[in-house]
């Protein structure tokens, strides 16, 4: 009896395996209009950022343009996901958030169109997410998802990590160099 409960205790604090992602089997509005491909990200490393253009998180949109910059051509997206979930902090429309971000930050990574995040309503991708670990959960504007190649989630980041910071960077250099 001991070890079956043992066993029991075992399996319960193990984490199921990781189901990798399949970019394929989501929507991905582009924020201009029409969609993404379904392979637009398939084999790549993926920072998913949900985004706001009232949010005192805002001014990262400068970091996340850098590191977009920095490592566009060596595999790496950077998907930008627009959301009214936190503070209501992005309430426009999808013309004047690709405006805002277009003038104000010379933003030019990849954007979806405006998602909810969180809740029953939360795109598919940040659902996924939800089931792989509970961290991956936004808590508010410029979380950071990182997906690897393989469409695994290797890490997720907090508001206040910075695009630029070591935490962020490291973690981009280790999946790009998998």
């Amino acid at each position: 009896m001991a070890r079956l409960l043992a066993l029991v205790l075992i399996m319960i604090a193990t984490p199921a395996a990781a189901r990798p992602l399949d970019w394929s089997a989501l929507p991905l509005p582009k924020l201009e209009g029409g969609a993404f491909a379904p392979d637009a990200f398939a084999g790549k490393v993926v920072l998913v950022v949900n985004t706001a253009s009232f949010c005192g998180f805002t001014r990262q949109y400068a970091g996340l343009e850098a590191l977009w910059s920095r490592h566009r051509d060596g595999g790496f997206v950077l998907l930008g996901v627009p959301s009214n979930d936190f503070g209501a902090q992005e309430p426009g429309s999808e013309g004047q958030i690709k405006e805002f971000c277009e003038t104000t930050f010379g933003i030019d990574f990849p954007m979806l169109a405006k998602q909810a995040v969180v809740g029953a309503d939360a795109h598919p991708l940040y659902r996924w997410a939800a089931q792989q670990d509970a961290t991956a959960v936004p808590k508010w504007n410029f979380h950071k998802l990182l997906i690897g190649r393989d469409g695994t989630l290797l890490a997720s980041f907090p508001s206040a990590a910075e695009p630029t910071g070591p935490e962020v960077t490291r973690a981009v250099d280790a999946a790009l160099a998998r």
